[in-house]
């Protein structure tokens, strides 16, 4: 009856939720209790000797791995733990016992110190239970935004697919359509060619024409029949001295003392480069002097009207006097003469250059045709050309996405050319996923670069927790900058903090509903291990 007694006295208690203590010695877990048997010897959990019983916990210690005193302070590395019902059990060094300092939120770690400690376990099993309940919402609802994500995901690759699939047979008829216009374009550029050139030559032709004209026209002012015409000038002088001796002159002329036209024309080739003519001789002459002022022209003195008295009795024309005609006439001369100095001076038209007279004539109205003809023909190729090659680069981009790694079911794509920026006290921070990270100084500077996108770091089980960012801006002295980013569950997908552990090297934090997991069914009751 005993036995039925205490088994009924034990369920009444655990119906009731009143923690029994399984009997054991101090500091002991639940899960080693099978070791310390009351009545028989102890074996050193190490294995390396056996004690008495009665020499547990004796505040004197005998094993070398300190199992003998879980619940003193004997053995410097033993450990002592705290049941801690209604929390987290733990285990603390065998230091912290009777230290005065309460650890343990059961107060049993402070047993016979004297120190006045409260029992918070309650308390603080019932903060944490609020904060996994917090983080089990948000992981439920993170996951069911990747949900979403995962269902976007894969209907943004499947357009993505079909699109890149109709661009390529896109792509094929566009192909054949440069392919067609490159030859309209080379057939229209020959005829066109052709006629550029035989205008070109004509051109040509000509110009040579009128130079061969004006060379005979200053051939025959420039003739000479005698040396000492020839000595009057001296910009022929081949010496440099300044002086067109009657020898050097002689030479010139073939050491002839006169010569006529026929034999002027075999003399001209050696003088003609440095003849002047008598006019431009003059004109290079007076642009040597220097300029005079332009005279400051005085505006002439306003004339006054008289002012008429009575303007109700003009005078008859017939009493005007010959003495007043002969005055008007006088006036009427000086204000001829105001005009005549009053009047701005023409301005002279600008003479033809030399570039001018060389420039060439317009097309004529065929060759013109032709050009504009071949000029269309260039430009739909080049516009033909121009959406091949913009097709092929969204063909290229579109492939690129899809080859990305976004995770098992696709869950990471909305990331794919996105950015998020993260600003502190000096820096802003700026994170692209799958493409790279930087730092910019808050208040003006250049920016750095903390690393371009390498792989997935994380570990085995689950790779998709960590990115790493690398080759980065080059520290002075030091490697290139790189990040890793660490990705944790949240219902929104920001940059939360940034650290520089150790030179070079960032860490950057980074919440997503991409890596929230189907949370399990746990149940967030108080703590049921209270150990019985």
């Amino acid at each position: 009856m005993t036995c039925v007694h205490l088994l009924l006295t034990l369920v009444f208690a655990v119906s009731l939720g009143t923690p029994v203590e399984i009997q054991r010695p101090r500091g002991v877990p639940l899960t080693k209790k099978q070791f310390y048997v009351e009545n028989k010897p102890f074996t050193c959990l190490d294995g390396s000797r056996a004690i008495p019983f009665d020499r547990v916990n004796d505040d004197y210690c005998d094993c070398k791995d300190g199992s003998d005193e879980p619940g003193t302070a004997a053995c410097p590395n033993g450990s002592f733990h705290c049941t801690n019902a209604g929390y987290r059990p733990m285990f603390i060094p065998s230091s912290r016992i009777n230290d005065g300092i309460c650890d343990c939120c059961d107060t049993t770690d402070e047993y016979n110190s004297g120190a006045k400690c409260e029992n918070t376990c309650k308390e603080l099993g019932r903060k944490e239970r609020e904060v996994l309940q917090k983080m089990a919402e948000i992981t439920k609802e993170g996951f069911l935004l990747k949900q979403h994500l995962i269902e976007e995901a894969k209907k943004g690759q499947q357009e993505k697919k079909s699109k890149v699939t109709d661009m390529q047979g896109n792509k094929k008829q566009l192909d054949e359509k440069v392919e067609v216009l490159r030859t309209v374009k080379e057939t229209a550029e020959q005829p066109e060619k052709e006629a550029k050139e035989r205008h070109l030559k004509a051109w040509e032709e000509q110009k040579a024409a009128i130079r061969l004209e004006k060379d005979k026209a200053k051939m025959a002012e420039a003739f000479f029949v005698s040396v000492s015409e020839l000595q009057s000038h001296a910009e022929l002088d081949a010496d440099a001295d300044g002086t067109l001796t009657e020898t050097e002159a002689q030479g010139l002329m073939g050491g002839a003392e006169q010569v006529d036209t026929s034999t002027f024309e075999s003399v001209w080739p050696n003088i003609k480069d440095k003849y002047h003519s008598e006019v431009s001789r003059e004109e290079a002459d007076m642009s040597c002097l220097p300029e005079e002022p332009a005279p400051v022209e005085t505006p002439p003195d306003e004339v006054k009207e008289p002012v008429v008295v009575n303007d109700s009795e003009p005078y008859p024309e017939d009493d005007i006097s010959e003495e007043e005609d002969e005055d008007d006439e006088d006036e009427d001369d000086y204000h001829e003469d105001d005009d005549k100095v009053s009047a701005p001076p023409t301005i002279k038209a600008p003479e033809k250059s030399h570039e001018d007279e060389e420039a060439m004539p317009p097309y004529d109205a065929d060759t013109q045709a032709l050009i504009d003809a071949a000029q269309k023909a260039r430009d739909d190729f080049e516009e033909a050309e121009k959406a091949l090659r913009e097709m092929d680069d969204q063909i290229r981009n579109i492939e690129k996405e899809l080859s990305f790694d976004f995770g098992p079911d696709a869950e990471f794509t909305y990331l794919y050319s996105q950015c998020y920026e993260l600003t502190t006290s000096e820096y802003i921070y700026r994170l692209c996923p799958f493409n790279r990270i930087s730092q910019k100084p808050k208040y003006g500077g250049s920016e750095t670069n903390l690393g371009t996108w390498g792989s997935w770091s994380g570990p085995e089980n689950n790779k998709y927790l960590l990115m790493k960012y690398e080759h980065g801006t080059g520290c002075w002295q030091g490697p290139n900058r790189s990040t890793t980013v660490k990705l944790t569950c949240g219902k929104e997908t920001v940059v939360t903090s940034t650290s520089e552990p150790s030179r070079c090297e960032y860490l950057m934090e980074f919440t997503t509903p991409a890596v929230c997991q189907e949370p399990a069914n746990t149940d967030l009751s108080p703590h049921d291990h209270e150990e019985l």
